[in-house]
């Protein structure tokens, strides 16, 4: 592969100072290589701990990936070992008493046991997030004087246009106006301060990360405690300050966070790395589920968007979690109205199949908005990471300035996204007429705003999504996709009033309302949610549990499809799937289909550094690892044949050394990884026995297999890496970045890089600089350099350390000398 590399061979030296002790470890199998091995001989209990300890190891090590098959080869010998454990109780005892069997009946059920927990935690942790982002939302137009803590609903509880309780904060709108910009900065500032002094992961929505760490990538601290603290803090804060983001992506990641956190008080889950991976698609299933107010939906989600790996039982799990949450949501009834979400509503009128053109309408307008926006959006972020990395607080105070400015003369703008989508979605009739929208009088003024709502958001989505604040995507594009279906929905009830005797409306009762634009207007949510997202049966799911209405599921099908077809040309891969591309991790999408045409040893890593089998000091092996950073190292007969015979983890070598080292092992003793060898050494000089951690089957393929074959592999089994071998000789390596490196040149290749674009960033740059400087020579001229604004002489950050998790990736995964190529100089 271009820019490999080639990484070079241990070896051994041949005088050997003679040793006066006797040093070993052990000489047994380890769990893992007897399960691999196919032995059915007892497990060794302490052998047994010994794996347990290396696994609680690995769950620390930062930017690696899970090896699934090691881990399903260690779950299997636990399972074996408390058989045994059962059967020598029954043995000693002769029955089994009722502590026992109450125990037994306890770890049985404490998979239920702990989803209950999670989905009842994320339920009230919902309903919490949904009172507290509505009462700060509306403190910023006003307050009532009955009591403080009140929104602007509860306060007029039953009336439709506000009430004498409710006070704007003057009667001078010029202040107002003042007021609700400096509350939009003090909370987005509050929002992003929180997130980089305490948790920098809570930033942005999570949904990327999640389905790498479903998948087995490991980030540590992404799902700890403080980052689900300071998410439920920042994302109402966040939401508040007028930003152009949503909170039902970071829903995801504060319910996959809650699972995390209660499922490690649980050994059987600290433990088990593949009962970790179905809590935590159980847990993003709940999270959608409280979002939208849809438990179908959430598990539909989960299994066509964040899971690589869905059996049966995993969805039963993520249906009783989302379940759970869902019922513990509606019993605190957050908005005292029975329902979910605020966006709920109710269509009592049918649809008619002249309406299905304007459908196809929507339904491409989703597709191209989600193509523009995630094309636009990743220049945006490609922006922000080389330019903008070192000023994240200021950045989202900017931001959320001026989102105030430009959205508090618009109608649509100036509410709360959830709060514009359930006027959007109403029927005209019922009393229901915000701003005097059903207004035929008022038809030309409101399909204006509506288009300018819709310009306007689509901008601040772009450039509003991936700042340091938690941020989602999913209600924003909802609004917008809202705002052009209502829009839609209004200039064809204005044609069939124009024409209502033509034959195009043939189909409709004189006697009632024909066209409803509030139809089209979820039709557009719809729309843009799966043209953002590139999804399709969880979007209609969602929107049927949140209409009810069976008689506009064909309307949504047709829609989405449209969206779908649509998106599908004009870009590939969601905008979860893009930031995963863009920000390099490791995951290979089992969505895609790949045709390349060449064999596995294409991209394979050639002549990777191995280990003999015996005849290798401690010294050597220490030199070895430190002069490397792969995450294992092949073992092989000798390096001139290079005859495998098994894989050792970098972990389980690590440990065997440090523990050598606490027995004060001489840094001289010889090692050997197979005990056949032992008796070529001399009584006198024993060597140190690592046999016990070494995967004598690692998975191991031909040169000459297809490398969408081996691709297929790594998706379905999840290994960490996979051995080339031709006729028993190790010819290379693969792992799963050598196969998205060589994806990654080939549609380079394939879409060659825009000339001139990171030209224009640079031009652009100068510019935020220049007026940065000269605001910031007015502030200390007027003050009489009293006050400054910020460092003048700091440099400008090219790279920050956040965005580079692949470099750390790639020095943990395999073979760290070779990085992927930074997709942000493709962007």
């Amino acid at each position: 592969m271009n820019n490999r590399q080639s990484t070079t061979s241990a070896t051994a030296t041949s005088s050997r100072p003679p040793h006066s002790r006797a040093h070993t470890l052990s000489r047994r199998f380890s769990a893992l290589s007897t399960a691999e091995q196919g032995n059915d001989d007892p497990v060794d209990p302490a052998e047994q701990a010994v794996a347990d300890e290396i696994d609680e190891i690995k769950r620390y090590e930062d930017f690696t990936t899970i090896d699934w098959v090691q881990d399903a080869a260690r779950e299997q010998q636990r399972r074996k070992l408390r058989r045994q454990e059962r059967a020598g109780f029954f043995e000693r005892e002769g029955r089994l008493g009722w502590r026992r069997k109450a125990w037994e009946a306890y770890d049985a059920a404490q998979g239920w046991i702990v989803v209950t927990l999670i989905g009842s935690a994320i339920g009230v942790n919902a309903a919490f997030l949904n009172i507290i982002t509505e009462w700060l939302s509306d403190i910023k137009r006003g307050y009532c004087t009955t009591a403080f803590y009140l929104n602007e609903s509860f306060c007029c509880w039953g009336a439709e246009d506000g009430c004498a309780e409710w006070h704007h904060w003057s009667g001078f709108w010029p202040l107002n106006y003042l007021l609700y910009i400096l509350f939009s900065m003090l909370f987005a500032f509050a929002s992003a301060r929180l997130v980089k002094s305490y948790a920098p992961y809570a930033a942005g929505s999570g949904i990327s990360e999640i389905k790498c760490i479903i998948a087995g990538f490991v980030m540590k601290g992404f799902l700890g405690f403080r980052t689900l603290v300071i998410k439920s803090i920042g994302l109402p804060l966040a939401i508040a300050s007028g930003l152009s983001v949503g909170k039902e992506g970071p829903s995801v990641h504060y319910a996959v966070c809650t699972g995390n956190v209660i499922s490690r008080f649980f050994v059987k889950y600290r433990r088990n790395a593949a009962k970790t991976r179905e809590i935590l698609s159980a847990c993003a299933a709940a999270g959608v589920a409280v979002a939208f107010g849809s438990p179908i939906g959430g598990v539909l989600f989960s299994l066509e968007e964040m899971s690589s790996y869905f059996p049966l039982k995993t969805m039963w799990r993520s249906y009783f979690c989302a379940l759970v949450a869902t019922a513990v949501l509606a019993a605190m009834n957050p908005f005292r109205t029975g329902q979910l979400v605020m966006f709920t509503v109710r269509y009592d009128r049918s649809w008619h199949f002249f309406e299905v053109l304007f459908y196809i309408v929507i339904g491409i307008f989703g597709g191209v908005y989600g193509a523009f926006v995630i094309t636009w959006n990743l220049r945006a972020q490609s922006f922000r990471k080389k330019y903008l990395s070192k000023y994240p607080i200021l950045e989202a105070t900017i931001l959320a300035t001026a989102t105030a400015i430009l959205c508090y003369p618009n109608m649509f703008l100036r509410i709360d996204m959830t709060e514009s989508m359930e006027i959007l979605f109403q029927e005209c009739e019922g009393g229901h007429d915000f701003d005097e929208i059903c207004d035929p009088r008022n038809r030309t003024s409101i399909i204006f705003a509506l288009l300018v709502a819709t310009l306007l958001r689509t901008f601040l989505v772009i450039i509003s999504y991936g700042c340091k604040v938690p941020a989602g995507i999913f209600v924003p594009s909802m609004a917008i996709g809202a705002a052009f279906g209502r829009m839609v929905g209004i200039l064809v009830q204005a044609l069939h009033e124009a024409f209502p005797g033509s034959a195009f409306f043939s189909a409709c009762d004189a006697n009632q309302t024909c066209i409803t634009p509030g139809t089209y207007a979820f039709l557009g949510a719809a729309a843009a949610l799966a043209g953002i997202m590139h999804i399709t049966v969880s979007v209609v799911v969602i929107m049927f549990e949140l209409t009810g209405a069976l008689t506009y599921i064909l309307p949504t099908m047709i829609v989405v499809g449209v969206t779908k077809a649509v998106s599908e040309r004009l870009g590939k891969g969601g905008i979860a799937d893009r930031m995963i591309w863009f920000n390099g991790f490791p995951f290979l999408d089992n969505k895609e289909d790949h045709s390349f045409g060449m064999p596995a040893s294409t991209c394979m890593t050639k002549d990777p550094t191995c280990l003999i089998v015996a005849g290798i000091s401690i010294a050597e092996i220490e030199a070895i690892m430190a002069l490397s950073k792969f995450q294992g190292f092949p073992v092989v007969e000798d390096l001139d044949e290079k005859i495998l015979l098994g894989f050792i983890g970098r972990t389980e070598l690590r440990y065997a050394l440090d523990k050598a080292e606490r027995e004060r092992m001489p840094k001289r003793t010889l090692c050997s990884f197979k005990t056949e060898h032992h008796s070529s050494a001399s009584s006198e000089a024993a060597p140190l026995d690592l046999q016990q951690f070494v995967n004598a089957t690692p998975l191991t393929v031909h040169p000459n297999l297809p490398l969408e074959t081996t691709m297929e592999l790594f998706k379905k089994l999840g290994p960490r890496v996979i051995l080339v071998e031709h006729r028993g000789r190790l010819t290379g390596l693969l792992t799963v970045k050598d196969c998205l490196k060589y994806q990654f040149q080939a549609e380079a290749l394939e879409h060659p890089r825009e000339a001139g674009r990171h030209g224009g960033q640079e031009a652009l740059w100068q510019v935020i600089r220049s007026s940065a400087t000269w605001v910031a020579d007015k502030v200390r001229n007027i003050s009489g350099g009293r006050l400054r604004l910020g460092d003048e002489q700091a440099n400008v950050a090219v790279d920050s350390e956040a965005s580079q998790p692949l470099r750390q990736a790639d020095e943990g995964d395999g073979h760290g000398d070779v990085e992927l190529e930074d997709r942000r100089e493709v962007i």
